[in-house]
């Protein structure tokens, strides 16, 4: 456990969905906290996701999480107190065809951090991981303890990120963390994940690509919950634990299909089934027992979760449009989603 007073927190990966949502959560939970935060600004991160938050107590650095000497430059200055990593190549499907670009950021960026923070004053490490490190979990639920079986080079770099965490808890005692997370969503996701994909696509009166038959299943957590989990973990949690973090709601991707259509007032003749992608896991499903027993729960229901998400889209309709009018992103769409 940690007494938190005045932190410093360091960000990696802040420009992201998840990391930016945790920016806004932080400076708007503590008043007297500040945060830097480093992204390199890839295709998926973008500066509009932290617009209109306090800059006096926020700072940006432009960089990459495999530069040592950065890294090591603004950790090993003994400022910072709380580091939370959530900088990531994290879509499985441009995995499958750019494997080398993850194992760089995922693997081979955790190392740097974790050499930097070995060598720092950092109170508490947080690498943030996934569910997906389990693989496909035919029955049952997965615990923090199970054999690790990714099956995507997506999914087996975090799995690897993960080892090196834990070794590095191991041999040096780094007050390592790590939050295994179900699917994410919310504002601010970039538009080639599942949710801000179906509902921008449904308000641009578009159909949506649903892999294959639809059934696979995913355990689903509203952003804002994540983000309050990750807080909670790092003053609550223990250093060299690794915590399951979900929603406590599994559904079909078929299921939380109907469930956008009907947010959106769309019927299912806006489905379109295409070829599913290689090596698509079946079903997550995480034991969250350890984390509750910690004393954390989602308190957002998964209706108004989704309700809000959706009112989110349509409010915000330049932020995403913008996104989806570049080429790289229609030539990615127009070669990934083929029908069946």
């Amino acid at each position: 456990m940690i007494n938190k007073k005045v932190f410093k927190y360091c960000v990696f990966g802040g420009l992201g969905f998840i990391g930016s949502n945790f920016i806004r959560y932080i400076l708007a939970k503590y008043d007297d906290c500040e945060v830097f935060n480093l992204d390199k600004v890839t295709y998926a991160a973008n500066k509009d996701n932290l617009k209109g938050i306090d800059k006096e107590r926020y700072n940006f650095i432009y960089g990459d999480i495999c530069d040592s000497d950065l890294v090591g430059k603004i950790l090993e200055t003994g400022e910072i107190d709380i580091v939370v990593n959530f900088a990531a190549e994290t879509h499985v499907d441009r995995s499958i065809s750019e494997p080398s670009v993850f194992v760089k950021t995922n693997v081979l960026g955790v190392n740097v951090l974790l050499e930097a923070i070995r060598k720092s004053k950092v109170k508490r490490f947080v690498q943030i991981s996934t569910d997906e490190v389990y693989g496909s979990i035919e029955k049952g639920e997965a615990k923090e303890g199970d054999v690790l079986a990714p099956s995507s080079p997506y999914s087996a770099s975090k799995a690897s990120a993960d080892l090196l965490c834990m070794s590095h808890y191991n041999t040096y005692k780094s007050p390592v963390v790590i939050v295994r997370m179900s699917n994410n969503f919310g504002p601010y996701q970039y538009p080639e994940k599942l949710v801000p994909l179906f509902i921008t696509n449904l308000i641009e009166e578009k159909k949506v690509p649903l892999y294959g038959d639809g059934m696979n299943v995913r355990e689903w957590l509203y952003v804002k919950d994540a983000c309050d989990a990750i807080d909670y973990i790092i003053e609550n949690g223990e250093d060299g634990e690794i915590y399951n973090v979900g929603g406590d709601i599994e559904l079909t991707n078929i299921a939380i299909t109907y469930a956008i259509l009907e947010g959106l007032g769309k019927d299912y003749s806006y489905i379109e089934q295409v070829n599913d992608r290689p090596g698509h896991d079946r079903r997550y499903s995480i034991d969250t027992e350890k984390v509750c027993k910690l004393g954390w729960s989602p308190k957002i229901d998964f209706v108004d979760a989704m309700s809000e998400t959706i009112g989110w889209y349509k409010s915000n309709n330049s932020w995403w449009s913008a996104i989806k009018e570049k080429e790289d992103y229609k030539k990615y769409y127009e070669k990934q989603y083929k029908k069946k």
